[in-house]
């Protein structure tokens, strides 16, 4: 069957999970495909998938990684994987049901019927919408998206969140290879990415309840590399704005001599 849209869904270790979201996907009204990318884990995910694969020919696909490089690089190398093929939207998303399957129709409306170029699944648009996590967590992710608001200018409630409907033109735009970050803050900065390219950003509210099944991947190297990276993007910009400043001027001048 073909569809529009390719589901890219980052593993590792999620034997647990896999097989049910991809199932939860498939069921959905709107025709999904799935890319998983898997970073060779231990625990037998991917030939999980390879089963599930004589179920699903056309619509799962595979993209197994030599080791574990981090969740940016994965995604990264699933956009040059979906690229390569015609899918119109490109999205992201978590197998271990931290973001509700069922939000991928509205991610999509957001983008194919709003004229959204980047749809944000949300969890502070409309206050705190987080389920089962620890009040500590809770006000680490809120305080760490006012921060990025605050830093980079961009008028986003939740820069931080990895579920995500592409446009092929943002992807297409953004230029993969120079992405510097690989954990936590790969999310802000293809964000600000779009953002600093003038594309349309909307957030579209959902509920986002922590994983019932696995082990999260988060740690505090990730956090410290959102929290340095940031201020990083920000000053790279602003320079970017300065050279561009810089030619602009040098060109009317060499005009009008």
């Amino acid at each position: 069957m073909r569809s529009d849209s390719i589901v890219i869904i980052p593993t590792y270790n999620e034997i647990e999970n896999v097989e049910v979201i991809i199932k939860a996907v498939f069921r959905l009204g709107k025709s999904f495909h799935i890319l998983i990318v898997d970073d060779s884990s231990p625990d037998g995910t991917a030939d999980k998938v390879r089963e599930l694969q004589e179920i699903f020919p056309e619509e799962l696909h595979l993209l197994v990684r030599a080791e574990k490089e981090g969740l940016g690089r994965a995604y990264i190398d699933g956009f040059k994987w979906s690229l390569q093929r015609d899918y119109g939207y490109i999205f992201e998303m978590d197998a271990d049901f931290s973001h509700n399957p069922k939000d991928l129709t509205r991610l999509y409306s957001a983008c194919k019927l709003r004229g959204a170029d980047m749809a944000i699944g949300s969890r502070y648009i409309n206050g705190v919408n987080v389920v089962n996590w620890p009040l500590n967590r809770v006000l680490m992710s809120y305080g760490a998206s006012f921060y990025v608001k605050m830093i980079t200018g961009m008028r986003i409630h939740d820069p931080t969140a990895g579920f995500v409907c592409y446009k092929r033109e943002v992807i297409e735009t953004i230029d993969l290879d120079a992405i510097q970050f690989v954990g936590y803050a790969f999310q802000i900065e293809m964000k600000f990415k779009a953002y600093l390219e003038k594309f349309k950003l909307v957030e579209v509210p959902i509920i986002f309840k922590d994983r019932v099944r696995g082990k999260s991947k988060m740690s505090s190297k990730i956090i410290h590399e959102a929290v340095i990276g940031v201020i990083s993007m920000k000053l790279k910009s602003l320079f970017r704005k300065k050279k561009i400043r810089n030619e602009q001027n040098a060109y009317k001048e060499r005009y009008n001599s």
